[in-house]
């Protein structure tokens, strides 16, 4: 993530700032990787949304927001603007868009997966793993949505129900770095971090993992006090801007949490097997 879209929120519990990346990371590979939508000069696809400065994200926002209320049956403008608006926080009008939305596309999968997107988001979890279900087919399975589903069992506490879900979503799509961070997620929030970093790794290391892989890998080293080579993940790739505020907000996350008394804590605790 860039700075502008920092992967590290500030004041907020571990569970909750895992649980948090976790969910983008699952439900940000749910639209199609095809869909760029055009209006006026703007064109904006899921990636490019992603590297944006704040000051292009409003403008983008202020663009598909024109588009939205020209016609909110539009699924294009109203898919991209409840996730605009989700980037900058607002998560409530997000929901509201969604339901627009959903209501004139009830049968799209990827309105559906963007719905329980936006529930889950708004902290209706238990609405969001219904509308994710419905989004689901037997005959034809969605990686992206058994990956899903597993980020909304794992901020219910489920969490051997939700590492089920990211292995039947490897069964379907193997090595995908995205469900292989989700479940390297999954060990954060139970607080094995060692495993979590195995997997994070092994996501990091695939050819199709993004920077949002990597700077959920620096997260988890970071966690355990090796904040010299978390900052040094978290700059890869990135501008020295976005890496100097991503290395902020790192800094920031774990010094409100007091996260290296937490880590001298662990270190004496063996480590808990993987499942």
């Amino acid at each position: 993530m860039t700075a502008s879209i920092p992967v590290f929120p500030r004041k907020v519990r571990l569970a909750q700032t895992t649980s948090l990346i976790l969910l983008a990371l699952a439900l940000g590979g749910c639209a199609s990787q095809k869909d760029t939508i055009k209006t006026g000069s703007v064109s904006a696809s899921a990636v490019q949304l992603e590297t944006m400065s704040a000051s292009e994200l409003e403008r983008v926002e202020r663009t598909f927001g024109r588009a939205y209320e020209n016609n909110p049956k539009d699924r294009g403008a109203g898919l991209r603007y409840a996730q605009i608006l989700a980037m900058t926080g607002k998560h409530t009008q997000a929901l509201a868009v969604m339901q627009q939305v959903v209501i004139a596309h009830p049968r799209d999968r990827e309105v559906l997966a963007a719905y329980g997107k936006a529930q889950a988001a708004a902290g209706q979890l238990e609405q969001a793993l219904e509308t994710i279900r419905r989004a689901q087919t037997p005959d034809r399975p969605d990686w992206r949505l058994y990956s899903a589903e597993g980020a909304v069992l794992d901020q219910l506490g489920r969490s051997n129900e939700a590492r089920q879900k990211y292995r039947m979503a490897l069964d379907a799509k193997p090595n995908e770095p995205s469900v292989m961070s989700n479940l390297g997620m999954s060990y954060v929030l139970s607080g094995d971090l060692r495993t979590a970093e195995t997997y994070m790794r092994s996501a990091a290391q695939q050819p199709a993992a993004d920077s949002r892989v990597r700077q959920n890998l620096a997260l988890v080293v970071g966690l355990q006090g090796r904040f010299a080579e978390a900052e040094e993940i978290a700059k890869r790739e990135l501008t020295q801007q976005q890496a100097d505020a991503n290395v902020a907000y790192l800094r920031s996350m774990l010094a409100q949490q007091n996260s290296w008394a937490k880590l001298s804590d662990n270190k004496a605790k063996p480590k808990t097997a993987a499942n």
